[in-house]
């Protein structure tokens, strides 16, 4: 069992007419074309055997923008397998400027929704490799969107994955389901990006014998580890610090894999030389208000006067949140901040680096 595929994350896809104009927004829907070309002709030069796109494949879900990515997509020389995410589908019933939920399945039928008009689905990538795709993006009665998974599409996975159990199963969905961030589930800010019912789907995961869960959503380069299951989330490919990944998995039965991590970096498109320092700086520049939030909220609770006074030592904080492997320390900070931030940094109960969020052997 040797095979290699690349994963690209949340690409946003905004074709220059649909572009809408969000001053705060952390992602950079403007060079969301030439970004994607440039790796997909980089991947195109690469014998892979397909690749993953796990959700926000759009801006917000403008059919202008699912039509140019499907295009694209047919035209690359490996196969490709998508899966929705908050972004792609923002309102249930669609409109003059998005698609509705259930019109999804048809503008990828070539790409893992060719046999079902469900938002989920399961593929036989190639003997002893299942892909399952699970939508995390749901509707409430009033309309409201949800980030989590039904009670048909969990009953589903749960008759489902018996049937897969001699097989290798890659899990793909785009909200997280182990937590990448401290106290992810219940922090203010960070809970938006976790499943809702995500301690159910892990349950259900682990009985299946799944160990490979890959999302999006966070904008971020982590790997996450819980009770036997590692969760690959891959950054934004129009946020600091553009990557892409390349997994290579070898081993002779599912139970004895090395899982290859390796991450590229966009560093320049064309207009854009220096993309990385300039993404970088977007970031920083609007950081603050998010900083704010991060330092008044819970658990710190810092005080409105000496947050504003803290919020700028943090201008880069997300931005090496976003990198992957990053070390944070500020010792200027009152001692229970300083520990706070220093929880965010990529080591090892015992102290010593954990620098796996990019380049990283696993062994399941």
């Amino acid at each position: 069992m040797n095979f290699r595929f690349a994963i690209i994350s949340d690409p946003h896809i905004a074709v220059p007419h649909t572009i809408s104009d969000h001053p705060n927004r952390f992602h950079w829907v403007e060079i969301s074309i030439p970004v994607i070309e440039k790796v997909l002709s980089d991947l195109e030069q690469l014998n892979l055997d397909f690749v993953l796109l796990p959700g926000d494949l759009t801006q917000d879900g403008e059919p202008d923008n699912h039509r140019w990515l499907q295009q694209r997509l047919a035209s690359l020389p490996f196969p490709v397998y998508v899966i929705p995410g908050n972004h792609d589908i923002p309102t249930i019933h669609s409109t003059e400027q998005t698609i509705g939920f259930d019109d999804f399945p048809s503008y990828y039928r070539q790409f893992g929704y060719d046999h079902t008009d469900k938002l989920y689905y399961t593929q036989e990538i190639f003997p002893g490799v299942q892909l399952i795709g699970l939508n995390s993006t749901q509707f409430n009665s009033n309309g409201k969107q949800l980030g989590c998974l039904d009670e048909v599409q969990l009953s589903w996975l749960e008759h489902l994955l018996p049937q897969l159990k001699d097989q290798l199963v890659l899990v793909m969905i785009h909200h997280n389901v182990i937590e990448h961030l401290p106290g992810q589930t219940h922090h203010e800010l960070g809970k938006r990006y976790m499943l809702e019912n995500a301690r159910l789907l892990l349950k259900i995961l682990q009985d299946g014998g799944c160990q490979l869960i890959f999302t999006g959503h966070l904008h971020v380069q982590d790997v996450a580890y819980n009770q036997g299951i590692y969760e690959i989330t891959t950054g934004s490919l129009v946020s600091y610090p553009h990557p892409y990944r390349i997994i290579e998995i070898e081993g002779k039965t599912k139970d004895k894999l090395t899982v290859n991590i390796t991450s590229h970096r966009v560093e320049s498109v064309s207009g854009y030389d220096n993309l990385a320092t300039i993404s970088r700086q977007l970031l920083g520049d609007r950081s603050f208000p998010f900083m704010m939030k991060l330092l008044t909220a819970s658990p710190l609770k810092v005080p409105i006067v000496q947050a504003e006074e803290l919020a700028p030592l943090l201008r880069d904080f997300w931005a090496d949140i976003a990198a992957g492997d990053g070390f944070f320390d500020f010792p200027e900070f009152p001692p229970s901040v300083r520990h706070y931030f220093r929880q965010f940094s990529a080591i090892k109960s015992d102290g010593t680096p954990a620098l796996i969020d990019n380049q990283a052997i696993l062994y399941l």
